[in-house]
């Protein structure tokens, strides 16, 4: 991987772009909530965020986008991006134009556009597979791997999640997919007094919301994307929470992916390190529609409204911002020409 500070790395450098990146798909996509097309949601999403990465003064490379070359006509894995030549910082990002597309096309709480960045090599470059996943906050962190096991029972990781928190079973916030895949993994949950919190979609908030400091939740389990997967390790590693991940293969195509994509091994258990290997890195979430880990997009008398999430690990820092602006100002001119700018920010 490539060195250098926060202060003149590519994190630092792109920082800003990167949250107009996720502020553009956002806006865009925010047009098309509760339309009930989730397919023309994503896409408007794409666009308007493959038009800001081609600004970033960066020699940028997407390791996840939309799928591979073949199957995605821009933001695929592999793409590069960026308006620098040689000698510019070189920039890794995973993004996810719309997560949560049926959450947007349905009107339902929890749609963001979202992006991790890293300097080059710094991200796990992820095939779309399944992925078996614990997320956890700071406190059971460090009990990854040991007291807390994909293959234990949930009743034991509900138990050591719990000591490490210093609170009842009872008392224990466990966020898992709504799917049928999860009946077994929800009734140990209950079996262990734990609350279990079902939700549609969104498990990648779902994953970072373990981490936020006043969330309510602990931690979040079960199956779901491994590209999502790289996504919330970036974030966990910035907020001080981890994650175990294991690739998940169910057919041949899956298999070829795979090989294809680099993995040795799917069997094996992934750390938080594994994932978002990078010694800097960047998180920026921009809501979509209304949701726990942040606001959706307000759309009011000719201005309009997003909130956006960024997170970085040097510093540590989290970082709210609310920005408004005119109904047609370029996003160049957000900043100075725009209706305002409001940040609010902490030390994670």
């Amino acid at each position: 991987m490539s060195g250098g500070t926060m202060a003149d790395g590519p994190v630092a450098v792109a920082g800003p772009h990167l949250v107009r990146t996720v502020e553009e798909a956002a806006i865009a996509c925010a047009s098309t909530i509760g339309q009930g097309d989730r397919h023309h949601s994503d896409q408007v999403a794409v666009s308007a965020m493959r038009r800001v990465l081609d600004t970033v003064p960066v020699r940028g490379r997407i390791v996840i986008g939309e799928g591979e070359r073949d199957q995605a006509p821009m933001l695929w894995s592999g793409e590069r991006f960026g308006n620098s030549g040689d000698g510019a910082p070189e920039l890794d990002i995973a993004v996810d134009p719309l997560e949560g597309t049926n959450l947007c096309a349905t009107g339902g709480p929890g749609a963001i556009a979202v992006l991790a960045g890293s300097e080059r090599g710094g991200l796990l470059t992820a095939p779309d597979v399944y992925m078996e996943k614990i997320m956890v906050g700071p406190a059971s962190r460090d009990l990854l791997g040991d007291a807390i096991r994909l293959e234990h029972s949930p009743e034991r990781n509900v138990g050591a999640i719990a000591e490490a928190e210093g609170l009842p079973a009872s008392e224990i916030t466990v966020v898992v997919l709504e799917r049928q895949r999860h009946e077994e993994l929800v009734a140990g949950l209950r079996r262990a007094g734990a609350r279990v919190r079902l939700i549609g979609d969104g498990d990648l908030s779902a994953g970072i919301l373990s981490a936020m400091p006043g969330s309510g939740v602990q931690a979040a389990m079960g199956s779901g994307g491994a590209p999502e997967g790289v996504i919330a390790a970036a974030a966990l590693r910035c907020l001080g929470g981890g994650m175990l991940g294991q690739l998940l293969v169910r057919n041949e195509a899956e298999e070829r992916r795979l090989v294809e994509t680099g993995v040795a091994d799917a069997g094996r258990v992934l750390t938080t390190n594994e994932l978002a290997p990078g010694r800097n890195l960047i998180f920026c979430a921009t809501g979509v529609t209304d949701g726990a880990l942040v606001s959706g997009v307000r759309f009011n008398r000719g201005t309009i409204e997003t909130h956006t999430l960024q997170i970085t690990n040097g510093p540590p820092e989290l970082t709210r911002i609310t920005r408004r602006r005119r109904h047609g100002r370029p996003a160049e001119s957000d900043d100075s020409g725009g209706v305002g700018l409001a940040r609010s920010g902490s030390v994670v």
